[in-house]
């Protein structure tokens, strides 16, 4: 039983997530595209808003960078350049500072909108629900961090790795290679994916429209002062 659970968890879900992540955000941007927004309420606790929208975004961009890379890059690769246990430390401390930021961050952010009363007003179910989700996601990834330098040897980073580049290449790993790992690391895995499968349907659709374009465009913002109207 235990072996199917895993292998529902850690082969097909991982499928299923990322599949409602393309189609959903797809079919939703065609669909609603006037809901494809952050709904922001800047003007309200104006300062914890910057600090906390700061730390998180910085926070967070460094961390699916790290994982992204982490994860993805094949070990015969950067072990060009460091050995498998230097990756392992470099993730760690890197990791560490950027989710620390990244929690503090958040921890304002929910904060926010849950203890002032006009912005809770204005808040829907998803908006909270995806802020404690993400909260969530932070601690256990936090937990995580003395069981990897307890296998400093990078043993557990090895088979993350290795799980996740089979779930891209589409030669998914043997799941019994996962049943080993303490439990923060397959939460972490979990709810991970589990944030891919709610991504159309909350405010993260956002991160779409992201205006990277922005830093390579040609030429200059044109801007006009308004000048009066002659007397006649």
């Amino acid at each position: 039983m235990k072996h199917y659970l895993f292998h529902l968890a850690f082969v097909w879900y991982p499928y299923v997530c990322f599949t409602v992540f393309l189609l959903g955000s797809l079919i939703r941007f065609d669909r609603d595209p006037y809901t494809w927004r952050a709904s922001s309420s800047q003007m309200l606790r104006k300062r914890q808003l910057t600090w906390g929208s700061n730390l998180f975004h910085v926070g967070i961009l460094f961390l699916l960078m790290g994982h992204t890379v982490g994860l993805l890059t094949p070990t015969s690769l950067y072990t060009l350049v460091v050995t498998v246990e230097q990756k392992q430390m470099i993730a760690v401390a890197a990791g560490g500072i950027a989710g620390a930021m990244c929690f503090v961050g958040l921890t304002m952010l929910l904060h926010r909108r849950l203890f002032d009363a006009r912005i809770l007003r204005t808040s829907s179910a998803m908006d909270i629900a995806i802020l404690a989700v993400l909260w969530v996601q932070l601690t256990l990834g936090l937990i995580t961090l003395p069981f990897s330098i307890g296998h400093s040897d990078g043993s557990v980073m090895l088979i993350l790795s290795h799980w996740a580049q089979g779930i891209v290449t589409l030669h998914p790993v043997d799941v019994a290679t996962l049943e080993g790992l303490a439990w923060p690391y397959l939460a972490h895995l979990v709810l991970g994916m589990t944030l891919f499968f709610v991504f159309p349907f909350s405010r993260l659709v956002h991160i779409w429209s992201a205006p990277v374009w922005y830093l390579g465009r040609r030429g200059y913002q044109v801007v006009r002062r308004r000048r009066p109207l002659p007397a006649e």
